[in-house]
C-alpha cells in the first residue's frame, strides 16, 4: 500500500519537482501497430521504459492505474490562434481547456506585421507563468523582413514553421495590421524556406480575387446565410490555390503544409500532386468532419473555410482513412459567442475546438468504424510531432521521450457544454451533442495536469518547445 500512495519526486533540469512512478494497468496505443496492454515506467519526466503487464520494477516504484484505460502519446494540436481572446490570460484559460481535451501540448499562430524578436519576447512573458501544458509557436509571415529574418527565427527561437496567407492580396488582411502580398512574396519566401532546410511553410490556400467578385454579387443580392457564406468561397477557390501552391513548392523543393483543407476537389488536388513531390502535408479541423453548409446554426457556424457540402463531408473521412490527409487540428479561436451572432458578413470567423477533437475522432470515427484507433492516435500525436519537428520527444510513447500520457475512456459517454471546458469562450459547436470516447487523465512531462475534469497541475507547468530541424530519432523507438 505505501508503494501504491507514496510517489517520489525528482527536480528536473529547470528545478521544478517531477514524480517517479509505473503505470499499470493500461492498454498503449500507437500509431503503427494495434493496442496492447504494457506498463509504462515514467523517471524524471521522461519515459524509462515500456514493460510488459505486472514486470517488477526497482523496489520502491510509485504504482498508478490505469486500469480499464487505453493510454495514448500526448495529444498534439498543431494549430490555434491565440490573441483573439484575453490576450495575456488566455495562455492560462486556453492550456486548461486543451488540457481538458487530452492535450499535452498546442502550437500558436501569431499574425503579426512587426519584427517577430519583440513578440517572441512579449508572449514569452505572457506564457511562460501561465501555460498548464507545452507550448510552441508559428509566425505569420507578411513582410519583407520576415522573409530576411527567417533563418534568425528559426536559429534563435525555435519556430521552424510560418504561415503565409494566399488570401491577403491588396487590402485583404488589414484587419489583421498585415501587409498586401503578391506570388513574387510567395515564391521567395518559398526559395527563402527551402535554403534553410525542413523549414515548413503553412499555405492558407484561398482565391481571394474570385471569393470578392462573388461575395460582393452575393451581397447585392441581399443574401446573408451560413449557406450563402459557403457559396460565397466555392470548392475552386482552395483547389486552384493548392494546386498553386504545390506546384511553386515543387518547383523550389519547399515544404508545405495546407491546413483546414475542407473539400473533396482541393484533396484530390493534392493526391495527385503527392505522386510526383512529397513535401505536401495536409491537415483538416473536426467541424470538416461533423458540420455541412446546411446547418441551422447560423453565424456562430461561421468558419474560413466554411462549413461545406456532405459529400464534402465524406471526403475529409476518406482522407483521414486513407491516408491523404496528415493532422486533424482545431483552428481553435477563444471569441465568445456574441462575437458570433451578427449578420453573416459581420459576424468574427472561428470557434472554440481543441477540447472536443479526440471525443469527435472516437465518437463520430472510431465507435462509427470509421477509423482505427492506430489511426486516430496517428492524426492527433505522431502526424503533427513528424510534421511540425517536435520528434523525438513529442507523438509517441518511447524509451527516451517525454512522458506526455493521455488516459482515455473509449465507454465514457458525455453531453458536451462548452461553458464547463475552461475556455475564455463560452460555448461549443458541439454544445448538446453526446460523444463517446473521452480523456480522464492528463499528463505532461510526469506531472498529472487533469485528472476526471479537475485541473491538477500549476500554471507555468507547461514549457515552451524549442523546435530544431534534423532531430535524430530516439534509439529504439518503437
Amino acid at each position: 500500500l505505501w508503494r501504491i500512495c507514496f510517489t517520489i519526486w525528482k527536480r528536473d533540469e529547470s528545478g521544478e519537482m517531477i514524480p517517479d512512478f509505473v503505470l499499470r494497468g493500461g492498454t498503449l496505443v500507437s500509431p503503427r501497430q494495434v493496442p496492447e496492454p504494457l506498463d509504462v515506467l515514467v523517471r524524471d519526466g521522461r519515459i524509462a521504459g515500456l514493460l510488459a503487464p505486472g514486470e517488477r520494477v526497482a523496489a520502491g516504484t510509485p504504482e498508478q492505474s490505469a486500469a480499464g484505460l487505453h493510454v495514448f502519446p500526448g495529444l498534439i494540436d498543431a494549430h490555434l490562434h491565440f490573441g483573439f481572446g484575453e490576450k495575456i490570460t488566455e495562455y492560462s484559460t486556453e492550456t486548461v481547456y486543451a488540457a481538458q481535451g487530452g492535450f499535452t501540448t498546442v502550437l500558436g499562430y501569431f499574425l503579426n506585421n512587426e519584427a517577430y524578436a519583440g513578440v517572441f519576447r512579449r508572449e514569452q512573458e505572457h506564457a511562460a507563468s501561465r501555460c498548464h501544458i507545452d507550448y510552441g509557436f508559428h509566425f505569420s509571415t507578411a513582410n519583407e523582413l520576415h522573409i530576411r529574418e527567417l533563418g534568425q527565427y528559426v536559429r534563435d527561437y525555435g519556430v521552424c514553421s510560418f504561415k503565409y496567407f494566399m488570401n491577403f492580396k491588396g487590402e485583404e488582411g488589414r484587419y489583421l495590421g498585415l501587409d498586401g502580398t503578391d506570388d513574387g512574396y510567395f515564391h521567395d519566401l518559398l526559395a527563402k524556406a527551402a535554403g534553410i532546410g525542413k523549414v515548413t511553410i503553412v499555405c492558407h490556400t484561398e482565391n481571394m480575387e474570385l471569393v470578392n467578385r462573388i461575395r460582393r454579387r452575393l451581397q447585392a443580392e441581399g443574401r446573408a446565410t451560413l449557406k450563402d457564406w459557403s457559396h460565397s468561397k466555392p470548392a475552386f477557390t482552395e483547389a486552384e490555390s493548392c494546386l498553386r501552391a504545390m506546384y511553386f513548392a515543387e518547383h523550389l523543393g519547399a515544404r508545405i503544409y495546407i491546413p483546414h483543407l475542407s473539400t473533396r476537389m482541393a484533396l484530390d488536388e493534392v493526391r495527385k500532386w503527392r505522386s510526383r513531390y512529397g513535401e505536401v502535408y495536409v491537415e483538416t479541423c473536426p467541424h470538416y468532419l461533423t458540420h455541412t453548409e446546411d446547418s441551422e446554426m447560423g453565424s456562430v457556424g461561421k468558419a474560413n473555410p466554411p462549413f461545406r457540402s456532405a459529400d464534402d463531408v465524406a471526403a475529409m473521412w476518406e482522407g483521414l482513412a486513407d491516408g491523404a490527409i496528415d493532422v486533424v487540428a482545431s483552428d481553435h479561436v477563444p471569441r465568445k459567442r456574441a462575437t458570433k451572432e451578427k449578420n453573416i458578413w459581420q459576424a468574427s470567423q472561428g470557434f472554440p475546438g481543441t477540447a472536443t477533437i479526440l471525443p469527435v475522432l472516437l465518437s463520430e470515427g472510431y465507435h462509427k468504424g470509421r477509423l482505427s484507433l492506430a489511426r486516430v492516435c496517428d492524426l492527433v500525436t505522431a502526424g503533427p510531432a513528424r510534421v511540425f519537428n517536435l520528434e523525438p520527444r513529442k507523438g509517441r510513447i518511447e524509451v527516451g521521450a517525454d512522458a506526455d500520457l493521455t488516459l482515455v475512456d473509449l465507454e465514457k459517454e458525455r453531453v458536451v457544454d462548452g461553458k464547463k471546458l475552461g475556455s475564455y469562450s463560452d460555448y461549443s459547436l458541439y454544445d448538446g451533442w453526446t460523444l463517446k470516447g473521452w480523456p480522464v487523465r492528463t499528463v505532461v512531462r510526469g506531472v498529472t495536469v487533469m485528472d476526471n475534469g479537475r485541473i491538477t497541475g500549476p500554471a507555468g507547468h507547461g514549457k515552451y518547445i524549442w523546435r530544431r530541424l534534423g532531430q535524430p530519432p530516439l534509439v529504439g523507438s518503437r
